[in-house]
């Protein structure tokens, strides 16, 4: 059986003349893109080839990657589009309380009184926490803070979130 991938970032360009591709983040781990970490590079669903990072750095909110051997923009500039993935054996052991977005993801989100509220589609990451943003079956989209205060459970194994919602949260 083929190992699980999850994305770590997707490819927007390239940038300069020397091989370095503007990517944008979609990990909230700083540590993915460290010198000498390996990605997979995939088009159309379809691992085209192993990548070693050899330099990276954040310019202007993204993050500039160098891949070993591929020292010239003629090298990556057909990479554009493409994302970067892990394989699940690269995840590294979370601490208690700590999840993954892939985990958080498709979790059906109940309140305290038990109604259903609907299933979180997407993670933002604006600044102090993060926001889900919660796929209600009819009606707009609701965004619920991960913060203690409103977060009261999570049940990765049974895709369940409790939430005690804030006054006005979900108006």
């Amino acid at each position: 059986m083929e190992e699980k991938m999850f994305t770590v970032g997707k490819i927007i360009n390239t940038h300069g003349i020397r091989g370095d591709l503007k990517v944008l983040r979609v990990s909230d781990f700083d540590d993915r893109f460290k010198v000498g970490n390996l990605l997979y590079l995939v088009t159309n669903q379809k691992v085209i080839r192993e990548l070693e990072i050899d330099g990276h750095r954040i310019h202007k909110g993204f993050d500039l990657i160098h891949f070993k051997g591929l020292d010239n923009i003629n090298d990556v500039e057909h990479f554009k589009g493409s994302t970067l993935k892990i394989k699940e054996s690269q995840l590294t052991e979370l601490d208690e309380n700590e999840y993954y977005y892939h985990e958080i993801i498709g979790c059906e989100v109940f309140t305290t009184d038990g109604d259903s509220i609907g299933k979180v589609k997407e993670i933002l990451a604006p600044g102090a926490n993060d926001v889900w943003v919660v796929k209600q079956p009819k009606g707009k989209d609701i965004l619920i803070p991960y913060i203690e205060e409103v977060v009261i459970e999570i049940d990765v194994d049974h895709k369940r979130i409790m939430i005690e919602p804030m006054e006005g949260l979900l108006d």
